[in-house]
């Protein structure tokens, strides 16, 4: 957890994620939230450089725009994403999204994120990968002088990952490791992926 803890501070002045910062409780409790189903860390070559987390939509008002523009289906959240600063643009997010995604489907529910506006990378970056955007909202946690979020949806049309290793130009090993945080049983997936520059 304390190299989670290290990342996060360290890639936030150049993501704007999260939000807050400093958060107003304990990283920890940004990590790890009471309703997290899964979460899975990404390591090159033994060093920690991502964190993907899915769980409940909390918010009220999300959860009722959700409601609203997907007919009441059952949706999951990718509650928590990011990733090392040297590494952005390199696979690895893309690598931990799909984990998330393949896990909210195996479920028989649809992936859906919020997003900043002001974070236009992030917002393309779901949109060259499929996800819709399908409302706005306020979350509690957002900042009064800030426009709504963006809520987005990944239509079950959609499936696999942009690129393939045809496309890219360097290969990073990445270890993605999958930790039940209920049980806190860890799973361990190890795949060797071709990361594009």
């Amino acid at each position: 957890m304390p190299e989670l803890v290290r990342l996060l501070g360290e890639q936030q002045p150049s993501s704007g994620y999260p939000v807050r910062w400093p958060l107003p409780f304990p990283v920890e409790e940004f990590l790890v939230r009471d309703d997290e189903e899964r979460a899975w860390v990404a390591e090159v070559d033994g060093r920690v450089v991502g964190h993907a987390a899915v769980g409940q939509v909390r918010d009220l008002g999300v959860r009722e725009v959700l409601r609203g523009a997907t007919g009441g289906v059952g949706v999951a959240a990718i509650s928590v994403l990011f990733v090392a600063v040297d590494l952005v643009g390199r696979g690895v997010g893309g690598r931990l999204l799909d984990e998330a995604v393949a896990f909210i489907r195996g479920t028989g529910r649809l992936p859906v994120l919020d997003v900043v506006r002001t974070h236009g990378t992030a917002v393309e970056v779901y949109r060259h990968r499929g996800w819709q955007v399908v409302g706005e909202a306020r979350p509690a946690w957002l900042p009064a002088d800030r426009e709504p979020v963006l809520l987005m949806a990944l239509p079950e049309s959609v499936g696999s990952p942009i690129g393939s290793p045809d496309e890219v130009s360097v290969e990073v090993p990445v270890e993605v490791s999958v930790e039940v945080s209920v049980e806190r049983q860890e799973h361990h997936v190890q795949a060797d992926v071709a990361l594009g520059g």
